[in-house]
């Protein structure tokens, strides 16, 4: 790598937010023609860094160099002009816009002419290899064409220097191969490309080189090809790490959770359950995989009573007097009420899960306030409860009184899971648990969940990550357009069958049947 150019450059960039520091004098550069992952716990302050780079956030101390020259960048505005490009993970386009329009969205050039930005868009997908129809509608789009879009945008703009913030959160395993094949092409053609993630495999897979960072300081990077998982997941955390996911085979598998035939629609009225049947059993964990908004979510609201079902039925069977409940439309109390030990960890955190103004303490009486006749409820129990979370799920706060709100992602997750495994669930629902965590707290939770797995705990686990999916689950359903498109078990399946599980309809795998 010592013969290629650098094309950015960082020295000692600081950032302090209140007595924090998210960065401390970290230092790295970027070379033109090459793919750079960025790796890090969470908190370590890699999106931070790219943030300062991309003129978000304004550095407290530092340089940043553009090929060999000192530039000052206090806006995205500056960013484009120094042809720096960020794409984020949670995209910024106008539904009701085309992708053209959205493309030249922004662009302060005294008017432009649509026609020739559609020449240029086609050129620009071209070159690359991008899918793209540049007429289409966003609210029409696929999240994978959505993120064309956005790539394109800063292409368009310019950009030699790519920032990418975990691009591949959201799309099948075929899509991921698409879009890297795109990354491949841009960094031939000279382009910098910089990735935020948090999947060591694709790291591996793609990258030319990997920058680590420690606790908001610099910690080394090496060359992709002379490192491996192991090596790196060290370097983060700063000491030995055990990478494998254990997973025992189910015993006693009695069946604890009958879904039969549900239909759902959300707020708006559109259908997103479409006859959705499967078993949840005692002592095994049963995943999820499907693209974004493929029902994930409903299904586990609808079950945990959270939303109203069309037709169907969820039925649990006690496992002690094997008595079957009807939980269909029930209320969360109502089920709680019936005696069914049922426990939801919610895909938002800090609206479904837990209230962000309150204390660890606080969000566990929550789970307890109904059990009392008074509207004056011990805190002592409660307060033993956070302590005994805090010390074994090592969650970083100043005391269990601490407004939830003020803790990292992962922090606040482990606060979620530990409170609803401390409820001893016998149907346990994890909505993406780990997503956004570091391969420290993802695995902290893996382990969590193989636990309640153990103790007969019939476990669902919705995930994006196929490979933790089949490392850690012993069946994988996939939904599809809020269909079950099949079910496979984890220990003989691939990501390929399940990425094409993923884009198939309920009719077209009833057809191979």
């Amino acid at each position: 790598m010592s013969e290629k150019r650098i094309a950015l450059g960082l020295r000692n960039i600081t950032k302090v937010f209140g007595d924090k520091y998210a960065n401390k004098n970290v230092s790295l550069d970027v070379y033109h023609g090459e793919i750079l992952s960025v790796l890090g716990e969470n908190g370590s302050g890699k999106t931070s860094l790219m943030n300062v780079v991309a003129g978000i956030y304004t550095p407290d101390y530092g340089q940043i160099f553009i090929d060999g020259k000192e530039v000052s960048i206090n806006s995205p505005k500056d960013a484009f002009s120094f042809n720096v490009g960020m794409i984020h993970q949670h995209f910024k386009l106008v539904d009701v816009f085309s992708a053209t329009e959205n493309i030249v969205l922004g662009i302060d050039d005294g008017g432009f002419d649509l026609k020739k930005a559609r020449e240029k868009i086609v050129q620009i997908a071209e070159k690359y290899g991008f899918i793209i129809d540049p007429d289409k509608k966003i609210y029409d789009m696929s999240v994978s064409e959505k993120q064309t879009v956005e790539i394109i945008r800063v292409l368009y703009r310019g950009a030699d220097i790519l920032i990418l913030d975990e691009p591949t959160a959201v799309l099948t395993p075929q899509e991921t191969k698409v879009l890297f094949n795109v990354l491949r092409r841009m960094r031939d053609d000279g382009k910098s490309i910089i990735i935020i993630t948090h999947k060591l495999h694709e790291v591996l897979s793609l990258s030319d080189r990997v920058a680590v960072l420690r606790k908001g300081e610099y910690a080394g990077t090496v060359i992709t090809s002379q490192t491996n998982e192991k090596e790196l997941t060290e370097l983060m955390v700063g000491g030995k790490a055990d990478l494998n996911i254990h997973r025992d085979e189910p015993k006693n598998a009695a069946t604890r959770l009958t879904v039969s035939g549900i239909n759902c629609k959300n707020r708006e009225g559109v259908t997103v359950l479409k006859d959705v049947s499967f078993e949840a059993k005692a002592g095994e964990i049963l995943g999820i995989a499907g693209i974004a908004g493929s029902g994930q979510r409903e299904l586990l609201e609808a079950i945990a009573g959270l939303q109203k079902l069309e037709d169907g039925e969820v039925v649990y069977i006690d496992p002690k007097t094997h008595e079957k409940e009807n939980l269909r439309n029930k209320t969360p109390l109502e089920i709680r009420e019936m005696g069914v030990r049922l426990s939801f960890v919610p895909e938002d955190r800090l609206g479904m899960g837990l209230v962000g103004n309150m204390g660890i303490v606080d969000n566990m009486m929550l789970r307890s306030y109904r059990k009392g006749h008074s509207m004056f409820v011990s805190r002592k129990e409660p307060k033993n409860l956070a302590d005994e979370i805090i010390d074994r799920l090592h969650i970083v706060t100043p005391d269990a009184e601490t407004p939830v709100r003020r803790l990292s992602g992962g922090n606040v997750q482990k606060v979620l899971v530990g409170r609803e495994i401390a409820a001893a669930p016998t149907v346990l629902m994890a909505a993406y648990p780990v997503r956004g965590l570091d391969i420290g707290a993802s695995h902290t939770i893996y382990d969590l969940l193989n636990e309640q797995k153990k103790k007969g705990v019939a476990v669902i686990f919705v995930g994006e990550d196929l490979d933790v999916l089949i490392e850690l689950c012993d069946r994988i359903m996939v939904l599809s357009g809020g269909a079950v498109s099949g079910i496979v078990n984890g220990r003989q399946t691939t990501k390929e069958e399940i990425g094409l599980l993923m884009t198939k309809s309920k009719e077209e795998s009833a057809n191979e049947q």
